[in-house]
């Protein structure tokens, strides 16, 4: 029965929700630092002051109820609230500190994350950061979820119920094999992505959908512009089948630094005329009690990407 004067305590909530993340009480014990009886007592305090069975238990799976999907996003909100109230009684709102944890998509995480990582211990030694990375689609999914805090995308991302940031415009850069007759130049057009043959990333990596928009804009079939048959799931490995001499890729220009100082790689740039780039900038949700903070971090991140940029010029300078 539902004890009416009960009141569940953030420990237990916080049980809850890790259980009904990971689907797996050892995962759960372990990522709060507890164990696995003190786990199962504090879920079953919180059931039985609730009167509500919120997880199914059994030897090969862990079910999170109808209940306990319903209850899941105010247990989720509380801890969010939580943290934000103790953020601003210690006087850092706006500062970061505590726990974070950021999604952040691939075609941007190896480029800036060592300035990143950096400075977030240089000037936020109290920042604890955790870091996811997947597809934007799969960030957003985690951002409704509750599972991370906010994102680094390309954006719009177009989710409802999201507030954007943006960071930075990014150009992209054609990358091609030294011998290739484009191989160097500075004024490629739009139109000239009919003759790269291009090697995309595989389907739900924006970078690909970025591409075969600016093919689109070109009045290109993407089909014929592009390798269709080729494909990979990371930026590195399109790079080796370019030094293959199987196509070319276009890459943003942050990547240049770490992604294209093999000899077998030229770099061509676009005509300042031809708009070849991509907003990047930050995703949370539109309830974020810590949207400040969220900002605060956003100039980090443009700060490292600034830092990437300066290593990709001082190798490809800009005529």
């Amino acid at each position: 029965m539902n004890n009416k004067e009960y009141r569940p305590t953030l420990a237990q909530l916080r049980t809850f929700v890790t259980i009904a993340e990971n689907k797996h009480f050892g995962t759960a014990a372990a990522k709060l630092d507890i164990s696995q009886p003190s786990l199962s007592q504090a879920l079953v305090a919180l059931e039985q002051g609730l009167g509500i069975q919120l997880i199914e238990r059994s030897t090969r799976k862990v079910i999170v109820t109808s209940a306990g999907e319903e209850l899941l996003p105010f247990a989720k909100a509380a801890l969010e609230a939580s943290d934000a109230f103790l953020a601003r009684a210690r006087g850092t709102n706006g500062t970061l500190s505590g726990p974070l944890t950021i999604g952040i998509i691939p075609t941007i995480a190896p480029y800036i994350l060592p300035t990143l990582l950096q400075s977030i211990t240089d000037s936020y030694p109290e920042l604890k950061p955790r870091f996811v990375e997947e597809q934007t689609q799969h960030l957003l999914t985690k951002l409704r979820e509750g599972s991370i805090d906010l994102a680094i995308t390309a954006l719009p991302t177009e989710s409802s119920g999201m507030v954007e940031v943006p960071l930075y415009t990014e150009s992209f850069t054609a990358v091609t094999p030294t011998e290739h007759p484009l191989a160097g130049h500075q004024d490629l057009t739009l139109e000239q992505l009919d003759a790269l043959d291009l090697l995309l990333l595989d389907d739900g990596h924006c970078l690909r959908d970025q591409v075969l928009d600016l093919c689109r804009r070109a009045k290109i079939n993407p089909s014929e512009a592009t390798n269709a048959v080729t494909r990979a799931s990371s930026l590195t490995t399109i790079l080796q089948l370019v030094m293959g001499s199987l196509g070319t890729t276009l890459v943003p220009e942050s990547a240049l630094a770490t992604e294209c100082t093999h000899p077998q790689l030229a770099v061509a740039r676009f005509a300042p005329t031809a708009t070849a780039e991509r907003q990047v900038g930050l995703t949370f949700r539109s309830s974020a009690a810590r949207a400040e903070e969220f900002r605060t971090f956003g100039a980090l991140v443009t700060a490292a990407y600034h830092a990437a940029l300066t290593r990709s010029r001082e190798l490809f300078p800009v005529p």
